[in-house]
Order: structure tokens, then sequence, then C-alpha cells
């Protein structure tokens, strides 16, 4: 049986036998082609950008496997997801992205040439991008609770120590 076109990419962008040189060139133009796509984008963001994987290649002008990888890259921040798994290159597939969800999704990938694109800034404000920013960096964040003494007060709000009051 003959590879999906997204293992195809992936055999080619995750390659543990190319040389790193190779590879870091390869992502470095990879990464280019991607933030010239999301800026067409987001220049228009609530027009849906629909077609087949070989039609929206041709449209930005990239390679199939390009293509793919893109789809591969954007695929959680769509409103409805592409089968990215099974997609040939006559599959209709859909950009309809949800805003907020790619700019977070952006920040939580660590891709700063994409979450500054200056577009951003004609979508939402920059008290909404900040907020934004913070809240998904604090949803990565996990925090202790302080543990309770038992000769602390009891969070009830009893005035009880602890210890005779709910950790009995």
């Amino acid at each position: 049986m003959s590879r999906t076109l997204l293992e195809q990419w992936r055999d080619i962008a995750y390659d543990e036998s190319a040389d790193k040189g190779q590879l870091k060139r390869f992502w470095g133009s990879y990464f280019q082609i991607e933030k010239e796509i999301y800026e067409q984008l987001l220049s228009n963001p609530d027009e849906e950008v629909k077609g087949t994987v070989g039609e929206l290649a041709e449209k930005y002008g990239q390679e199939l496997l390009t293509m793919v990888g893109f789809l591969d890259g954007i695929n959680e921040s769509l409103k409805e997801e592409n089968p990215i798994e099974t997609m040939e290159e006559n599959t209709v597939v859909s950009l309809a992205f949800d805003k907020e969800k790619l700019y977070k999704n952006m920040v939580a990938a660590k891709a700063d040439w994409l979450y500054e694109l200056p577009q951003w800034k004609e979508i939402y404000s920059e008290e909404e991008l900040k907020r934004f920013y913070k809240e998904q960096k604090e949803s990565g964040t996990v925090r202790k609770e302080k543990k309770i003494g038992r000769n602390d007060p009891c969070p009830c709000g009893s005035g009880k120590k602890y210890k005779k009051c709910c950790g009995k």
C-alpha cells in the first residue's frame, strides 16, 4: 500500500537520518512559507478558504507535500478539522480557522514569527492579544495548592484548627 500524503510529509520533515544542517535549512524555508500563508489568511480572517489539497498548494505557490505540512500544522486551530490522516491531492479541505484558538496555538508552539505577525493587530486589540497570550501561558502552568497544616485555621471558616474540624 502506498504511503499517505501526511506520512510522506512526516518522513521528510522528521527524518532522523537526515543531516542536521539539511533539516535546519528545510525547517527554515518551511517556516518562511508558513509565515507567508498565514499573512494571507490573517489579512482576511473571516473568509473561508476552501479547495482540494492540490488547488490550495497551487493557490499558495507551494509543493503538494509542503501544503500537507501546513494543513497538519493548522488542523487543531480549524473550526472543523480536516481528514489529514487520509487526505489525498483531490481531497477538499477548508482553512476556516478559529482566530482565538489559532493565536493561542501559535503561542503554545512558541512560534513568535507567527503570533507576532502585524495582521493580528488588525483582528484584535493589543489588550486582547496580551490576554490571550497570558491565558495560553498560564494554561500550561501547574499550580500546587498550599497544603493545610494540622494546626492551621480550618479553610471552612469555622475558626477552629483544621485538626479539630474538617481534618478529623
